[in-house]
This record gives structure tokens, C-alpha cells and sequence, in this order.
């Protein structure tokens, strides 16, 4: 009969791969469910309005996220976004990759920001859930957008950052209430 042993560098680099997985059972719990609301903001100068909605639903491995902002015009016109992407822990604390697409071996992962796909990741510190996305134009500028979204006794504080080259472009901040 032949043994069977790891080496122990080996075994220490598979618990570290299987650590963020067991650390994050419960941490999205307390964010779980549908919030809504709507924001008020101007931007070049114009009053514009948004109603916005987040669903945040952990999952066995991670979380996944929702949102929609709808833009609304004076003449009453609208226009819907919706995202919905998934988010797994990264071998790093508190910092969540998104899983936007599929590798070759069934993998999810990230998409390529060279290839003018968005690069988005998220980020959990206290009551605080951030989502990153980084844009690179063809002219190799970026575009950064934030969203920080801050659990309070009334439901889901939302500030909504755009930056663009360094320069702060836009900023929305509202209250999403709990819809669940």
C-alpha cells in the first residue's frame, strides 16, 4: 500500500485558496434583499431624476448584484439600465472579483478592461459594500464609477461616484429603502 502525503507548503497554499471561501459565509445576510429609491441630481447644469433599485443576494460562494437606475426626462421620457453581475472572494480579505464571463474551463472571471470591457470588483468594510468599475477607451483614458452602498436603520445609503481622467464628473447620493 503506497502513502499518500502533501507537502505541508503545498497543503498551506490550499487552505489559503479555500480561506476566503469559509471566511465568507454570513456577510452579505444582513445585505440581503431589494432596495429602491429615487435620486435627484444635477449634472452639466440640468436637474435630473433617477428612480434606482439594488438586489443584493448572497450566494454559497459569494454574492450576486442588481441594479437599475432609470433616468427620467421633463417630457417624461425614460430609460432603463439594469447590470446584474457576480461577485466570488478573492484570495485577498474584503475584496470580491466579479464573474462576468466564462474562461475556457468553465471558470467564471473578470472581463478584459483592454478590451474595452469594464473591469469590476467589490469590496466589504464594515456596513459598507463598494463596487468598482474601471473603463479604458480607445485612447487608453479611464472612466472610474463607484458605487458605495452604506447599510443604515432606514435601508441602503447609495453614493454614486464618476470619474473621469482624475476628474470628478458626477456625484449622486440617496436612500434606498428596503422593498423586502
Amino acid at each position: 500500500m503506497r502513502k499518500f502525503s502533501i507537502p505541508v507548503s503545498r497543503l498551506f497554499a490550499l487552505v489559503l485558496c479555500l480561506l476566503p471561501a469559509f471566511a465568507f459565509a454570513g456577510d452579505f445576510d444582513r445585505f440581503a434583499g431589494t432596495f429602491t429609491g429615487a435620486a435627484e441630481f444635477s449634472f452639466d447644469g440640468e436637474v435630473r431624476y433617477r428612480d434606482m433599485s439594488t438586489t443584493i443576494e448572497p450566494t454559497k460562494d459569494g454574492f450576486v448584484l442588481t441594479w437599475t437606475s432609470v433616468s427620467r426626462k421633463d417630457d417624461g421620457r425614460a430609460k432603463a439600465k439594469t447590470y446584474k453581475i457576480k461577485f466570488a472572494p478573492s484570495v485577498r480579505p474584503n475584496i470580491y472579483g466579479s464573474a462576468m464571463r466564462t474562461n475556457v474551463f468553465g471558470k467564471a472571471i473578470p472581463l478584459d478592461p483592454l478590451k474595452g470591457d469594464p473591469f469590476v470588483w467589490a469590496r466589504l468594510i464594515g456596513d459598507t459594500l463598494s463596487v468598482f468599475s474601471l473603463f479604458i477607451d480607445e485612447t487608453g483614458e479611464y472612466e472610474m464609477q463607484e458605487y458605495h452602498r452604506t447599510l443604515v436603520d432606514q435601508g441602503l445609503e447609495l453614493e454614486f461616484l464618476l470619474v473621469r481622467d482624475g476628474k470628478p464628473l458626477k456625484t449622486i447620493k440617496t436612500l434606498l429603502k428596503r422593498a423586502n
